[in-house]
């Protein structure tokens, strides 16, 4: 029996959600297999939480904890961490310094997934379609017009390295384009500027599937808000259809992408890509590399859409990471 710690929460908008996507896998993974605990890492604290809500404190030397005079530690990490540290390779750098294996992608990858710029940036050269885009960092003169005279209008104004649709912005006209501007910089310190990309939204999880880089069944998005922002993605604003209404010619040429993304990348554990297609091109808008794991989330639905449990998608995942160990 392995001891897993499943660390949730994070120091970013999005440490709500991710409590929840911890607390799914808690309820989910195979109690005869492993004994999971709950571990919160946030801004101020780093504990162990148990069924009654008590909290011990982790020892951030060795990951270890003290529970009423018995050490605990653990043999792997599953990571529902969603924004930094989990995501941005913050925490995967620390495990590996440490030697113990975790479920998501190594610090590098994750790293570059999580900056949205430098992702698209080394994707390009593989031939990998993008929207138009233009970069801001905090302090940098801003010539509007040049910009919007770029990428066009409407346009999205988004923060570099932030999820969930935290500070994003569709600036439909000029006067839109400064305060759209000054909201996305409350959330990172490096803008992206994006033109708008009218068409289909598919979401496509791939993951390592007994050893297997697996193409899940598509997630098509369909959104009764603006863009599939965080109200369309946690409040039920949006309809989510899997598998995707498209042709299988398009299936099997988004899941080639999807795939070739992953493997160039030397990518591991969970992800997920958003693309949007237009005259008949998926374009990638961005990679989740802890993806949402609640039950209503897009990966574990297509997971189901697949065949796959929320037990055997998490065990698989810890899985996963022990081998790698070895």
């Amino acid at each position: 029996m392995k001891n897993v710690a499943i660390i949730m929460g994070g120091y970013s908008s999005e440490y709500e959600i991710s409590l929840l996507s911890g607390n799914v896998v808690y309820d989910n993974l195979d109690k005869s297999k492993y004994y999971p605990y709950k571990v919160h890492i946030l801004k101020d604290k780093w504990v162990m939480v148990d069924d009654d809500e008590n909290e011990y404190p982790i020892n951030k030397h060795d990951f270890s904890v003290n529970n009423d005079g018995t050490i605990i530690k653990f043999d792997v990490v599953f990571n529902a961490i969603h924004g930094t540290p989990g995501e941005d390779g913050l925490i995967q750098a620390y495990f590996n310094l440490l030697g113990i294996p975790q479920t998501s992608c190594d610090y590098y990858q994750a790293a570059l997934t999580f900056n949205k710029r430098d992702l698209l940036s080394v994707l390009k050269p593989y031939g990998v379609k993008t929207a138009i885009s233009h970069y801001i960092n905090l302090g940098d003169d801003i010539n509007q017009a040049a910009i919007l005279d770029k990428v066009g209008l409407p346009c999205f104004v988004k923060p570099n390295k932030s999820g969930s649709s935290f500070g994003i912005s569709k600036v439909k006209t000029n006067d839109e384009f400064m305060p759209a501007i000054e909201k996305a910089f409350k959330e990172d310190s490096e803008i992206l500027i994006e033109s708008f990309l009218d068409g289909k939204e598919i979401s496509v999880g791939v993951i390592n599937y007994k050893e297997k880089v697996t193409v899940l069944p598509m997630t098509e998005i369909v959104s009764e808000n603006e863009f599939f922002d965080y109200d369309a993605k946690y409040l039920g604003k949006s309809q989510e259809i899997t598998p995707a209404r498209i042709s299988d010619k398009m299936t099997k040429k988004i899941a080639d992408i999807a795939k070739r993304i992953y493997e160039v990348l030397k990518m591991e554990g969970f992800s997920r890509s958003e693309f949007i297609i237009v005259n008949n091109e998926p374009h990638l808008l961005e990679l989740n590399t802890v993806p949402g794991l609640t039950t209503e989330s897009i990966l574990p639905q297509q997971a189901r859409a697949g065949g796959i449990t929320l037990p055997e998608l998490f065990g698989n995942a810890i899985e996963q990471a022990l081998k790698k160990q070895e």
